[in-house]
């Protein structure tokens, strides 16, 4: 297990990188949109992977990999915007959000070693297209959650689901890095 949290850790640190970088090149603009917005804004990098997967060819230059780094961070970007949802501040410095992005991060990778140790880490015998499946269920559940103004009956609530669908995109992201992207 040693190897996935070192592989975690690796995609996670691209992905933080390239979040410190828009920060710096726009600021926390993200910080206006609600969490529907952030959760329709993941939609459309997962359709856009789902629809380059069917057709086996794409058009417009940001590559697969690229999409799932921004699923990660729009999902980091929405379990921040749950934690700040009393704080009426657009921006926000760089500084104060690294500290939070690594908590969040820090908390999916608990989260995947619990559900490794469970699951026996299936994922690596996985369809990088299943798991780009499962992102797009867990959107929709997410957007049933939202409609319901948050309430569940049973289910895990919209922060677990961003969780799981940052762990598949790493998986993802893995598995593309290792080749075996099917």
């Amino acid at each position: 297990m040693s190897q996935t949290v070192n592989e975690y850790r690796e995609v996670i640190r691209t992905c933080k990188e390239i979040f410190a970088k828009k920060t710096r090149d726009y600021g926390t603009a993200w910080r206006i949109l609600r969490l529907p917005s952030i959760t329709d804004q993941i939609y459309i990098k997962a359709q856009r992977i789902r629809s380059i997967q069917e057709k086996g060819t794409q058009k417009v230059g940001d590559d697969v990999a690229s999409e799932f780094v921004g699923i990660i961070n729009y999902c980091i970007m929405a379990l921040i915007q749950l934690d700040l949802s009393g704080d009426p501040r657009l921006e926000i410095p760089y500084e104060e959000l690294a500290p939070r992005y690594d908590a969040q991060a820090e908390e999916t990778l608990a989260l995947l070693m619990n559900k490794n140790h469970d699951y026996g880490e299936a994922w690596r015998d996985m369809r990088v297209s299943s798991m780009t499946d499962l992102i797009l269920m867990k959107l929709l559940r997410v957007k049933q959650i939202e409609d319901n103004q948050g309430r569940t009956l049973i289910s895990e609530g919209i922060d677990a689901n961003y969780r799981d669908m940052i762990n598949y995109s790493v998986f993802c992201l893995i598995k593309m890095k290792d080749g075996r992207a099917a």
